[in-house]
């Protein structure tokens, strides 16, 4: 069997650099190429499967141009709007046998953190989220409270619950975006890689849901299988839970 031939978008940045490792580390894949802002796209082009970590004002041209060339993708570039999801669906359909995965989160850990929180938001009224990152990180909220805040929102208008109490009449922005509902807030700090905490309460007591990642390498299992799942199966997928089994 050959090696999945992958590119990388972003390919000098921290991000980047940590694919073009994982993928060198990992048995049957291999790196063709990588460009960077500027760089002539076509220097990824003899790749089966390319990798984008850049910003969000690149990535929607190079998702034309990866399917355009019959490249699939693996994207954990941020900044995924309900209307950008449905033009790369909508691009997808047009290329039937290319496959994009976009995900807010490749760690493990963290996928599993959201999951817990939109079990545990079905038992208590009060929920808010507090998300920390490095501060050269493009948006906020991040892509992953949003995805948090979206799922746990789905879960409680589902069961049917009432919105989350909060009695705040004066609000200088303190009390942070409101996501569906839910509030986040967020964090940037010298020091920080990507960290959340999904904070829930009820009379008489709190539950904290946290999860941690202090290095980049904690995305790279969660990105090297979705290099190699996103190959056999087209179309757009949100999220790594399909190839996670979860």
């Amino acid at each position: 069997m050959t090696d999945i031939r992958v590119g990388v978008f972003g390919v000098s940045g921290k991000m980047g650099s940590t694919v073009v490792k994982a993928v060198e580390a990992a048995e049957g894949m291999t790196i063709v190429g990588g460009v960077d802002l500027g760089d002539p796209l076509e220097q990824v082009g003899r790749a089966q499967v390319a990798v984008d970590f850049t910003h969000p004002d690149a990535v929607m041209d190079n998702i034309r141009w990866c399917l355009d060339n019959d490249i699939h993708m693996v994207i954990g570039t941020t900044g995924f709007t309900p209307e950008r999801l449905d033009q790369v669906r909508a691009w997808c359909a047009e290329k039937p046998e290319v496959g994009v995965l976009v995900a807010s989160n490749f760690s493990i850990g963290a996928v599993l953190m959201m999951q817990f929180a939109a079990k545990a938001a079905l038992f208590y009224p009060s929920v808010e989220i507090i998300e920390l990152h490095h501060p050269n990180k493009a948006e906020a909220p991040s892509g992953t409270a949003t995805t948090t805040a979206q799922r746990i929102a789905a879960a409680r208008d589902e069961a049917g619950m009432d919105p989350v109490p909060d009695a705040t009449v004066y609000d200088g922005g303190a009390r942070g975006a409101v996501v569906d509902g839910i509030h986040v807030h967020g964090v940037r700090l010298q020091g920080l890689v990507a960290h959340q905490e999904v904070l829930l309460g009820d009379t008489g007591e709190t539950l904290t849901i946290r999860h941690d990642s202090y290095d980049r390498v904690s995305f790279m299992p969660g990105v090297v299988a979705s290099v190699r799942w996103v190959t056999e199966h087209p179309g757009l997928t949100e999220g790594i839970e399909p190839v996670l089994g979860i």
